[in-house]
């Protein structure tokens, strides 16, 4: 009986030490999976910070342990892992050694998440080779395990690869389908870096499909989205793009701006595969090693221990690759500097594009602004200087005169003001043309000085005129912008000058071939301007002082639209003075002189006018302000033409339809349809019709547009009477000859 139960006894202790014993075991290889799971998780952040040499050393150890305890779900994982860092390195053959190993493990296990994720990495390798039927047959099956194990992070990515991999086999509408969806998923699981590819690579095919401007629109989204460090080859290609696209468009600016962070990210670019190199060449083992025992390694180094010359050599080696591994270590933290001072770039310099959007936009705005209130403020000023002039012609009451003349001067003060402010918006839009034709300067400079006398008269000044004996007098250039600054200039000194005198001196600086450097001078001696001020002279709204500015009014535009007017001339513009004792500008403008004669134009018109026979003549005036309406219709009266009114255009068309008139006078801004929709309904049945444009906007906004409608000419509000009587007389004159006195 004592024997049975010592058997017994023995029977359980063989259990107790048997059960303790898988106990251990089993607790020793969840330790090692443990240690596997992190030394893959230390490989994928080395991945993620560009260190490939360390996440393939992470990746190897952890294929050891997995070989240890023979784990199969573990070998297949870290194979795949090990194949898609190759890929980073672009060593394609090791990738396909651990992909197959992966795959052939994984199908074995009937491991099917694993194995779409190996499926999809071969995928990878084969669109990388350029295998692209290979690579989209991989990426389907890749992609319905990932559908329907609700995997939407990597059915993103797979999306993206396949969108990717059309483009490349020329089928744009399936990759379209496909970028559609990696968008669709990326956005609903916060995926922004497939989001940003997505949106680069749908830009890439409108771009080709010739959809420029969506093309533009997607890829700046991408853009938006993108992180440079971890997806830079996507973004350098989105720049690439951009920078054709806007060369296309002919905005050079945008164009040379995106080349520019093209350039510095494939610098990046190249450093990185340098880096990679580098790496590579440390980290290489050959996939066949993995598999060999320690009892190998320690046997080899028995061995070496054994040999001097061994030991020499491995110690020779250690050194080698100490100083191989500083110096990568240092070109890893150089090209990681390098890496951020290239993103913190690429980040300002798309900063400083939106700003340059922002104040494009801005300026836009601001042009559009004085467009319309420039519209608005010489609507009523037509009213304002047309009742003045009508009232100064209608024999006023003495007591009146001074009144009406003072509100004359205030209308024309402010008409200059407006003038003034739009010729600066123009000026600073660089919508200011040149427009040469051949002129006497000498002739010119006299007619502008003989206008300002008056004005000079009223201050006590003299005028002084010298034009150099040696200079030729007629010239090939821009004679109104000339005139424009001479009068700015002059009228500048007679303004600031009282009971003194002022000298204007023409002369030759320089000659080369028939282009002369001209000097022109205008000096006087009058208040003088301060050191200080001297250097803000020529910005919009400046004068010497608060006090000067009430004293003597002005704009403060003047010498900034002169400043303008010079540069556009290609000349320069400085000035010499001193307080109290008088300013002196000098302007420098290049001229070509010619042989050519003036064409004198003939103003007889003024006295013609009323021998042309009038009594039949019929005018049109289309305008919706009632006040405008009686002025335009008084001074037509007053030159003895018949009118009729309407006010607005869909009565104008059908006045137009029933009548013969000689002229319609259109007004642009009205209720229902606008004067240019009214002159191209007219256009349409009417081809002959004189048709004036009669308005307030801003001309050179509009210039396009009125050629467009049709329109033969255009009057601007307020206008001069003696401008309307030109206008009509050269239309008039040409359907009619002049009665006899």
């Amino acid at each position: 009986m004592s024997r049975i139960r010592y058997y017994i006894f023995a029977f359980f202790l063989l259990v107790f030490n048997h059960l303790h014993t898988q106990d251990r075991i089993e607790g020793d290889k969840v330790l090692l999976k443990n240690t596997i799971e992190v030394k893959i998780n230390n490989a994928e952040l080395s991945l993620n910070n560009g260190d490939f040499q360390e996440s393939i050393f992470y990746l190897k150890n952890a294929l050891q342990i997995a070989n240890q305890i023979d784990s199969k779900v573990e070998q297949g994982k870290i194979n795949s892992k090990l194949a898609h860092v190759y890929i980073k390195l672009n060593e394609l053959d090791s990738s396909d050694v651990y992909i197959s190993r992966a795959i052939e493990i994984q199908s074995n296990l009937d491991d099917e998440i694993n194995l779409a994720i190996s499926r999809f990495t071969n995928g990878l390798i084969y669109l990388e080779r350029q295998q692209y039927i290979q690579a989209v047959d991989l990426f389907t099956n890749s992609s319905i395990v990932f559908e329907e194990n609700n995997l939407d992070e990597y059915s993103a990515k797979v999306a993206l690869y396949q969108g990717i991999t059309h483009i490349n086999l020329e089928n744009y509408s399936k990759a379209n389908t496909f970028l559609d969806k990696a968008l669709l998923l990326s956005k609903r699981s916060e995926l922004p870096l497939i989001e940003s590819a997505a949106h680069i690579y749908s830009g890439k095919i409108n771009f080709i499909i010739g959809k420029n401007e969506q093309a533009i629109v997607q890829i700046n989204e991408g853009l938006e989205l993108s992180n440079a460090k971890e997806n830079i080859e996507t973004i350098s290609e989105g720049y690439n793009l951009l920078s054709q696209l806007y060369a296309i468009k002919k905005n050079y600016k945008l164009a040379y701006d995106n080349s520019i962070l093209y350039q510095i990210l494939r610098d990046s670019i190249i450093h990185e595969d340098q880096l990679k190199n580098i790496q590579l060449s440390q980290a290489e083992i050959n996939p066949t090693e993995i598999n060999e025992t320690t009892s190998n390694t320690e046997d080899t180094t028995s061995v070496k221990e054994k040999d001097s010359l061994g030991q020499l050599t491995t110690i020779l080696s250690v050194a080698l690759i100490t100083i191989l591994s500083l110096l990568t270590l240092s070109l890893y933290k150089n090209n990681n500097i390098r890496l951020k001072t290239n993103n913190m770039l690429y980040k300002k310099n798309k900063e400083l594009l939106t700003e340059k959007e922002k104040a494009e936009i801005a300026a836009k705005t601001k042009s559009n602004f004085l467009s319309t209130v420039t519209h608005e403020l010489r609507t009523p000023l037509y009213a304002v200087t047309g009742l003045t002039n009508m009232l100064l012609e209608e024999d006023p009451k003495p007591n009146q005169i001074q009144h009406l003349k003072s509100l004359k001067f205030s209308g024309d003060y402010l008409l200059t003001f407006i003038n003034d402010i739009l010729q600066i918006n123009k000026i600073e839009a660089n919508k200011v043309e040149l427009d040469p034709e051949i002129f006497n300067l000498k002739n010119k400079v006299e007619n502008v000085i003989a206008a300002l006398n008056n004005s000079a008269m009223d201050n006590n000044v003299h005028m002084h005129y010298y034009y150099d004996k040696s200079l030729p007098e007629t010239f090939v250039g821009d004679q109104l912008k000339l005139s424009q600054i001479l009068i700015n200039l002059i009228g500048n000194s007679i303004k600031f000058t009282k009971d003194g005198d002022i000298w204007i001196n023409v002369s030759k600086m320089s000659q080369k071939d028939k282009i002369i450097n001209l000097k022109l001078e205008i000096k006087d001696n009058g208040i003088g301007i301060t050191k200080e001020k001297q250097e803000s002279m020529f910005e919009s709204f400046s004068q010497g002082s608060v006090q000067i500015n009430r004293k003597y009014g002005g704009t403060g535009l003047g010498l900034s639209i002169v400043k303008g007017l010079v540069d556009i001339l290609k000349g320069k513009i400085y000035l010499k003075s001193e307080l109290g004792k008088g300013t002196s500008f000098f302007i420098e403008i290049p001229l070509e002189e010619t042989n050519e004669k003036v064409q004198v134009e003939c103003n007889q018109y003024l006295k013609d006018f009323n021998k042309l026979d009038l009594e039949h003549i019929k005018i049109l005036v289309v305008e919706d302000n009632k006040i405008n309406q009686m002025i335009t219709k008084k001074i037509l009266t007053k030159m003895k033409l018949n009118c009729d009114l309407v006010d607005n255009g869909e009565d104008a068309v059908k006045m137009v339809k029933d009548n013969n008139y000689d002229i319609v006078l259109m007004d642009i801004h009205m209720p229902g349809i606008s004067g240019i929709e009214a002159t191209k309904q007219i256009r349409a049945f009417n081809k002959e019709q004189i048709i004036f444009a009669l308005t307030a906007v801003t001309i050179e906004d509009k210039m396009k547009e009125f050629e467009e409608a049709g329109f033969n000419d255009i009057i601007p509000k307020p206008f001069k009477q003696e401008d309307l009587v030109k206008k009509l007389y050269t239309v008039l004159e040409n359907n009619q000859k002049p009665t006899s006195v």
